[in-house]
C-alpha cells in the first residue's frame, strides 16, 4: 500500500536527518520504503502498518516544524506513543529546563518531559529507571533552575556510602574523602551547568552542599532543593531519615535503580519500601524512566535490554 504526504516548505534534511538516519530507522523498524520527490514523501508498506507509519510520519513533520530539528530520540518517543495507543495530539517532547553558557538543557523523551512536569507539580518526586536515562543530570538541572529563579536558597546533593565490592573502611582519609569519588557524577553535572569557578564559589558559600547521606542525620533542610542519588542503596532506616530531613519550602528528588542495588540484605531496601508505602500519598510523584530514555551511547540501551531478558 502506498501513502503520499506533502511536507510543504519543511526542509527535508531536518526530517530525514544527517545521512538519512531518521528515515533509515523508520524503514528498518517497520520494514517499509520511504522516498522523497520534490515535497512529496511516498511511504510504501503492508496494509497492517501503513496507517500507523503515516500517522507517525505526520507527527514527525509537526515536531520537525516546531523544533527545527528531529533526533532519533524524538522518533523513538513518537513511535512508542503511537504503538501504545496514547493520544499524541499535544505531544511536546522538548521542554527547556535550564539555559547555560553551553546551551539549553532540555527534556528529550516523553518520560523525561513527564519527569519535568512532576517536579513542577510535586514537592517530592521519585525518579526510577536504569543508568543513562538522565535521572541525575536532569535532577541537578532542576535544582540549579530552582536556585536561579530564587525558588530555593540552596542545593543539597547526597547519596549513600555503599558501592558494589567496595569497603570504605579500607580507603584512606575521613568519610568525606572516602565518599567524594562516588559523588563525582553530581560534581560533574554541576560543573557542566554553572562552570568550575561558580561551583567553587557556591560550595565555599554553602549554596551547594554535596555530602554523604550519613551527614544528613539531625538536620532540617528549609528553602532547599535536595537530591538523593543512588537511592537503591539506602536501607529502610536511611530512607526514612532522609525523607524526614525535608523542611519548609523545600523540594526533593530521589533517584534510584533497583536493578543496581548493592545492599547486602536486599530485603532492607528503603527505596522498595518507599515505593510501596508512598505511591498514593498526595504531594509525592513517581516517574519511571525506561531503556528507551537512555541518552548515552546507542549500545547502552541494547546492553540494558539484553540484561533485562
Amino acid at each position: 500500500m502506498i501513502k503520499e504526504i506533502n511536507i510543504g516548505d519543511l526542509d527535508p534534511s531536518i526530517l530525514f536527518g544527517a545521512g538519512d538516519k531518521n528515515i533509515e530507522y523508520i524503514q528498518d523498524f517497520f520494514h517499509c520504503k520511504i522516498t522523497l520527490r520534490n515535497s512529496i514523501v511516498t511511504i510504501s508498506s503492508n496494509n497492517e502498518n501503513n496507517k500507523l507509519i503515516s500517522s507517525i510520519f505526520e507527527e514527525m513533520i509537526k515536531v520537525s516544524d516546531r523544533k527545527k530539528n528531529l533526533t532519533l530520540i524524538d522518533i523513538k518517543s513518537i513511535i512508542e506513543l503511537f504503538e501504545s495507543n496514547e493520544d499524541v495530539s499535544s505531544l511536546s517532547i522538548e521542554q527547556t529546563i535550564l539555559n547555560t553558557t553551553k546551551g539549553k538543557i532540555i527534556t528529550k523523551t516523553i518520560d523525561q518531559k513527564n519527569f519535568y512536569d512532576l517536579v513542577q507539580k510535586e514537592d517530592l518526586v521519585f525518579a526510577l529507571g536504569p543508568a543513562g536515562t538522565g535521572k541525575t543530570y536532569l535532577s541537578v538541572a532542576f535544582a540549579v533552575a530552582a536556585y536561579k529563579s530564587k525558588s530555593v536558597k540552596k542545593i543539597v546533593l547526597t547519596r549513600p556510602a555503599v558501592e558494589s565490592g567496595e569497603r570504605l573502611g579500607f580507603l584512606p582519609g575521613d568519610l568525606k574523602e572516602k565518599i567524594d569519588p562516588y559523588l563525582a557524577p553530581l560534581y560533574d553535572a554541576l560543573e557542566d551547568m554553572v562552570g568550575i569557578e561558580n561551583l567553587k564559589k557556591m560550595l565555599s558559600n554553602k549554596i551547594v552542599e554535596i555530602v554523604p547521606l550519613a551527614y544528613m542525620r539531625g538536620r532540617t533542610l528549609n528553602d532547599a532543593f535536595i537530591i538523593l542519588d543512588e537511592a537503591q542503596n539506602c536501607s529502610k532506616i536511611q530512607m526514612k531519615m532522609f525523607l524526614t530531613r525535608i523542611g519548609k519550602n523545600s523540594k526533593a528528588i530521589i533517584n534510584g535503580d533497583s536493578s543496581q542495588m548493592d545492599l547486602y540484605n536486599k530485603n532492607d531496601s528503603g527505596l522498595t519500601e518507599a515505593e510501596n508505602k508512598l505511591n498514593s500519598v498526595p504531594g509525592i510523584g513517581f516517574v519511571n524512566l525506561k531503556n528507551s530514555d537512555v541518552g548515552r551511547h546507542s549500545l547502552v540501551k541494547k546492553i540494558l535490554d539484553a540484561y533485562s531478558n
